[in-house]
């Protein structure tokens, strides 16, 4: 059993933190209300996730938000500052501790494995953060996350651009998550690019790649919090020139190989850091 000082309410004190408790650039006590909604766990990226788990039996959920891709067959803790989000975890969900990526109220090596998904991008010092959860994991940490360089493939390029910018800017490098999971102390990391299937449920922007139509819905968009930092006008734009060229055809002129396209590579990354030798 991991011990902690405050299993409730647990964090630096000086860290800025929002009304709800969100630590990162984003307000979900604004835009997460519905985030349970749209951003279920994808089971294609479920197993990717379970498989680089490996043997462990206890894990640690840093941001956690609502809980997705928690395994249920494994003893997990779960790390989340937003008190909108963690109200949004299931009853069959463990309370999730509130508490900051780079202050984890946890022992050394506390943990068989730790998973952070679609969160590290939120956190406002990476190194700090993966350095903390590598201090309390004895095995695998892996890191659910978008490369940014890779962004640019999604049609949403043409239609929204500065969602992409944003994104592009917020998430880090593949190669700064890479030396944040092998310093100090070595090791070695896997990246595994993770296709997105047609049907996705987990509603990232690249889940609509094959059904733009999904994406007119406000949810849908406040979901993905890059749209929280463009405005309205872009949004208004958006939505003005996708209605009208799905109407016209355009956007399936151009982009409707996607609809039949039943897996989509585009940023998605799976990177898995390992303490012991490369095999």
């Amino acid at each position: 059993m991991s011990s902690m000082t405050d299993p409730r309410r647990v964090g630096d004190p000086a860290a800025p933190r929002r009304a709800d408790g969100s630590a990162g650039d984003a307000d979900y006590g604004g835009i997460g209300t519905g985030y349970s909604t749209y951003r279920r766990p994808e089971p294609v990226v479920a197993a990717a996730i379970e498989a680089a788990l490996g043997p462990a039996v206890t894990v640690l959920n840093v941001g956690a938000g609502a809980g997705s891709y928690e395994p249920a067959d494994r003893r997990v803790t779960a790390v989340e500052p937003s008190a909108t989000m963690r109200r949004q975890r299931p009853p069959h969900l463990s309370v999730a501790v509130d508490a900051t990526a780079e202050h984890l109220p946890f022992d050394d090596g506390a943990f068989d494995a730790a998973m952070a998904t679609f969160t590290v991008h939120q956190w406002p010092d990476l190194a700090a953060g993966l350095a903390e959860v590598r201090r309390v994991t004895r095995g695998p940490v892996l890191v659910l996350t978008c490369d940014p360089a890779a962004l640019e493939a999604s049609w949403l390029t043409r239609y929204a651009p500065e969602v992409i910018a944003t994104e592009a800017r917020r998430y880090p490098a593949i190669a700064a998550v890479e030396r944040a999971l092998t310093a100090p102390g070595g090791g070695w990391v896997r990246v595994q690019p993770v296709d997105v299937p047609l049907g996705c449920v987990d509603g990232f922007s690249e889940a609509y790649y094959g059904r733009p139509e999904l994406l007119l819905d406000p949810g849908a968009r406040r979901a993905n919090s890059a749209w929280s930092f463009v405005g309205p006008d872009v949004e208004r734009r958006f939505e003005r020139t996708l209605r009208a060229d799905l109407a016209s055809g355009a956007w399936d002129r151009e982009f409707g190989h996607l609809r039949r396209q039943p897996s989509f590579a585009g940023s998605l990354r799976l990177v898995t850091g390992h303490r012991s030798p490369n095999p």
